[in-house]
């Protein structure tokens, strides 16, 4: 009976190593699959934030086309506005130069036109009577 007893708690003894390594077995394969849903749900997270991050650089680059776009169009009506002002200095120019000929003109037929003299000589008292600049300078040629 001793053998047999023995037996019995060999037999006792591997049958509860078997359990208890199916127990450790289960339990590890039941820890590793929460750890595969876990990965996997971070994984789907990863995915959704990227597409999140995918459309946000999208706004990113187009905001930043729009403000290129402006910046070009700015620079465009900047060199316009440029090109304006020299044209305008160019027509004032030219009409100062137009408008001293003209007077010179003037100045020079009137000194040829006896009559101007006496007419020119009542404008200058009048001017200088009003306190007119223009008929001071001239009064004091």
């Amino acid at each position: 009976m001793a053998s047999n007893n023995v037996v019995w708690i060999v037999i006792a003894v591997v049958v509860a190593l078997i359990v208890i390594g199916a127990l450790v077995w289960v339990g590890r394969k039941r820890q590793v699959s929460r750890r595969v849903a876990k990965a996997d749900d971070i994984r789907e997270e990863v995915r959704q934030d990227q597409l999140k991050l995918q459309h946000r650089e999208a706004v990113a680059e187009e905001t930043a086309a729009k403000a290129r776009a402006a910046k070009a169009e700015a620079d465009a009506k900047a060199a316009e506005a440029a090109r304006l002002e020299a044209n305008a200095a160019k027509h004032r120019e030219d009409a100062t130069a137009h408008r001293e000929d003209l007077d010179e003109r003037a100045r020079h037929a009137d000194s040829l036109d006896p009559r101007v003299k006496d007419v020119k000589e009542e404008d200058r008292a009048e001017s200088v009577a009003r306190g007119d600049q223009t008929g001071r300078a001239e009064a004091d040629r």
